[in-house]
């Protein structure tokens, strides 16, 4: 054949050899991290409570302590070394006290207690028993009371000065209180109590009396008695202070 002749016959061309540059490889360990990241994942979602899970929440837990139980030593006992005595109380003898001399005075003591007297009331009283129509003629006998006035030492006038009336009259209990001065018929300290329309009689079961601001007697309760007789159908009561 001249070598000027020509083939028309194709040739088959030569394929390259395959090589991995730098760019292949990070790429497919890129691809091995994130399968491998993907399957951590996995197993930490199917154990949570795995050793290899990092974030679990039993794993930063602080250990829990045990109590553990101390035994007690065992009881020793002493065991006695030969016989064992029996200690024997002897009693002393007792002492017996001499009686003493007791002193007895026959002497009678001088001083003799002297009795307080008792003091006297700061007022007394005196009763009149008159007509009541000297003071209420409109009544006629058809009145009954007790009444009087309040003086001083001096006979001068004391007004303000608290009067009660106490006891039984016509089967029925009496407290009344009053005050000299509000009924002047009968002087400037007057004072009165009026017991029935119709006059009964009673034998010291009334009793009159006059108080201080406190309450407290001033006066000893002075019997009053009452009459069915018209003219004595008034008590009249005269209370003077004494000197």
């Amino acid at each position: 054949m001249s070598k000027y002749d020509y083939d028309d016959t194709p040739s088959t061309p030569r394929k390259a050899p395959m090589r991995l540059d730098l760019w292949d490889m990070l790429s497919i360990l890129t691809l091995l991290m994130t399968l491998c990241i993907g399957a951590y994942f996995v197993a930490v979602f199917a154990s949570p409570d795995a050793p290899y899970n990092f974030l679990s929440s039993t794993r930063n837990d602080p250990p829990t302590p045990t109590i553990t139980q101390i035994q007690p030593p065992a009881t020793w006992t002493a065991t006695p070394q030969g016989p064992t005595e029996t200690a024997t109380l002897t009693l002393l003898p007792t002492f017996t006290l001499e009686p003493s001399p007791t002193v007895v005075s026959l002497i009678t003591p001088s001083d003799t207690p002297t009795p307080t007297r008792t003091p006297k009331a700061p007022f007394s009283a005196t009763v009149t028993y008159i007509d009541s129509t000297i003071i209420h003629p409109e009544a006629a006998c058809n009145w009954q009371g007790v009444a009087g006035t309040i003086i001083d030492a001096n006979n001068a006038d004391m007004l303000g000065i608290a009067v009660r009336l106490t006891g039984f009259y016509n089967n029925k209990t009496k407290n009344e209180l009053t005050v000299s001065g509000i009924a002047p018929a009968y002087g400037k300290s007057g004072f009165e109590f009026f017991l029935s329309t119709v006059p009964i009689g009673s034998d010291g079961l009334l009793s009159i009396q006059i108080l201080d601001q406190a309450g407290l007697p001033l006066s000893d309760k002075m019997p009053i008695n009452t009459y069915a007789d018209c003219t004595k159908n008034l008590a009249l009561v005269k209370l003077k202070k004494n000197p």
